[in-house]
């Protein structure tokens, strides 16, 4: 458990081969049952996180990262200003709507971002990716590793290092385990946490 930015910087450069996270999306977010998440209420950290992640990076390498739409122009700006170069654009389909204000929201985004000259996958993903319905047990916008799988198989190679450093409930560190790659994730909150070092380590035991 510990700040992202913090353990970032003690890591070295261009050591990392992927970046799969789903960051708060600065929105206040709550869900049906009045669970929130931690820094999703300012944007502070926005900028010197994805300039970490940007300097973990090997070079020709790829992230990809889930945002709030209605926090886009933070996002954009600190991808722009961290070196990132957009390569492409996610949509996660959803068959059942998961709020409802404006529109019923049946989907998920994430950008596909690029440091430096990337190298086009062996394997090329849609852009339109299904989203199965896994009722957001473990945290209030719990991602399904299914989801998350071919992002892994696509854009990591073999045996490399998957990083998140907004890990949640570690679906993403879980779905790099699954595919045989390396893992690191840092998580803020102490409770999920300790949810993704129990999944990991059930994991770990079915492996054995």
């Amino acid at each position: 458990m510990s700040d992202c930015i913090k353990v970032m910087r003690t890591m070295p450069g261009n050591s990392v081969d992927f970046v799969l996270t789903d960051p708060p999306y600065v929105t206040r977010y709550r869900d049906r049952t009045g669970r929130q998440v931690l820094n999703d209420d300012n944007a502070a950290w926005i900028e010197p996180a994805f300039a970490e992640i940007f300097r973990l990076m090997k070079f020709g390498t790829y992230c990809v990262s889930f945002y709030g739409f209605n926090s886009i122009q933070q996002f954009s700006s600190a991808w722009a200003k961290a070196g990132f170069r957009v390569v492409g654009h996610i949509v996660f389909r959803k068959r059942y709507a998961s709020s409802q204000r404006y529109l019923t929201r049946h989907h998920e985004s994430a950008y596909l971002l690029a440091k430096g000259h990337v190298s086009i996958p062996d394997w090329v993903i849609p852009d339109v990716i299904d989203f199965e319905h896994i009722g957001n047990r473990y945290h209030p916008t719990q991602k399904p590793v299914s989801a998350l799988t071919p992002l892994i198989e696509s854009f990591c190679p073999q045996r490399g290092l998957v990083l998140d450093p907004f890990c949640g409930s570690g679906s993403s560190l879980v779905a790099a385990r699954q595919q045989g790659r390396d893992w690191l994730g840092i998580e803020l909150d102490a409770q999920h946490h300790r949810t993704a070092s129990d999944r990991l380590a059930y994991e770990m035991r079915k492996a054995a």
